[in-house]
């Protein structure tokens, strides 16, 4: 006979065990009909709509989903994200808290803090996801919890990463500035060769905080929420930099480009000698395409640059809500990920564990080629964070009061 305190841990065991297995057929059957309501769903995604190899992948998402699960994706192109919360609010104002007009929207930064902060988003959602749970490991950089320091708590799911880069034809320049002090002396030595998109575009807007990491003798305090800190002191440094950029920036400072897509037709028209990109493939992508010569390549600079998560959010009001949910949790499968993370489609990186993959999975992202002027993962050196989201606002303001036209 097995002494008592044998059957006790034995009968706990088997209980833990009978439990475990509940919750998960549970999970299971919740998630199955989620997959069962969204077939037949159409969802609006709200996604920037300015490059065309994101496009073209937007559609083969939704040609995937179609097949799969009989969800109608339909892109909506925007061009700036803020317009859509902008209309998510409106309805909610209106008291249109069904059937609105969105369904999905890519997200980050100070316009996730604005849907949350205003009751704009549903969920939680993200960590129910199968493949969230599968593959993602919340705890392996900060910016999948904190974005642009404001809590995730679940409501976006993330879907890619992506870090500043510049780019360079080392035909005419083989070695780049590699910090914005540099920067501005090689301006200075040629004139008319430096530009950077107008804020606030986002990139316009990330070059400032790029700059702002770097000349502001404190970076910690960067996030913080402004209203912590002495703006003016902060960013003193940033102006002066500035003043002395724009008067031997291309056009003067007169005239900014409007995109990273812009800075590179410049750049392969010979108009300019820098470009800038938010996509780590950017380069190799407009090389494969003939938009930009084989001789451009891309690099970071010697403190870093800075990176974040980006994030697809629902909005409260969608009627769409099970489809948009099972959409989210499609960008999270190791399949989409490793063709997005394809340098000549789009080369955005992965959110996803790779150690939580199996064999095969892993074989999709270790057989993925390196694009001609892609860096790899230790190319691309140390990830500087977001400041808090509420410093974006404050320098576009700023900006727009010292330098708009």
């Amino acid at each position: 006979m097995k002494p008592l305190f044998t059957l006790l841990a034995s009968s706990l065991v088997s209980a833990s065990l009978f439990s475990s297995l509940s919750i998960a057929d549970d999970d299971a059957s919740a998630w199955q009909h989620t997959v069962d309501q969204a077939a037949g769903q159409t969802v609006y995604w709200n996604a920037w709509g300015g490059a065309d190899n994101i496009n073209a992948y937007i559609e083969w998402v939704a040609d995937r989903v179609a097949k799969d699960y009989q969800i109608q994706l339909k892109h909506v192109r925007i061009q700036d994200t803020a317009n859509t919360v902008s209309r998510v609010l409106a309805e909610k104002t209106a008291g249109k808290d069904t059937d609105g007009s969105v369904d999905l929207i890519w997200i980050n930064g100070e316009n996730f803090r604005a849907m949350k902060e205003n009751g704009l988003l549903y969920g939680p959602f993200s960590e129910s996801l199968p493949n969230y749970k599968a593959y993602v490991d919340p705890k392996a950089r900060l910016s999948l919890t904190q974005d642009f320091g404001t809590a995730v708590d679940g409501m976006e799911s993330p879907w890619g990463m992506a870090q500043v880069i510049f780019m360079h034809d080392t035909q005419t320049l083989s070695k780049p500035p590699k910090s914005m002090r540099e920067l501005l002396d090689y301006a200075k030595n040629h004139p008319g060769r430096i530009t950077y998109p107008e804020p606030p575009q986002f990139l316009g807007s990330t070059f400032l905080k790029q700059a702002l990491h770097e000349l502001t003798p404190d970076p910690e305090l960067l996030l913080k929420p402004v209203s912590e800190v002495n703006f003016e002191r902060a960013t003193q440094p940033l102006w002066a930099f500035l003043d002395e950029l724009h008067p031997v920036a291309w056009r003067r400072g007169a005239v900014f480009p409007s995109s990273s897509e812009e800075m590179m037709r410049l750049l392969d028209d010979r108009e300019i000698d820098i470009a800038l990109s938010f996509d780590v493939s950017a380069a190799s992508v407009q090389i494969e395409q003939g938009n930009l010569p084989d001789t451009v390549r891309s690099y970071v600079l010697s403190q870093g640059t800075i990176g974040n998560t980006h994030f697809v959010a629902i909005p409260y009001n969608s009627d769409a809500k099970e489809a948009a949910q099972v959409v989210a949790n499609f960008l999270l499968s190791p399949e989409a990920q490793a063709y997005k993370q394809h340098p000549t489609v789009w080369g955005d990186m992965t959110v996803l564990d790779y150690a939580s993959l199996d064999n095969e999975q892993k074989a999709r992202f270790d057989d993925l080629p390196k694009g001609i002027a892609t860096l790899s993962v230790d190319e691309l050196g140390t990830t500087l964070p977001e400041p808090h989201s509420t410093w974006m606002e404050a320098l576009e303001s700023a900006w727009r009061e010292r330098y708009a036209q």
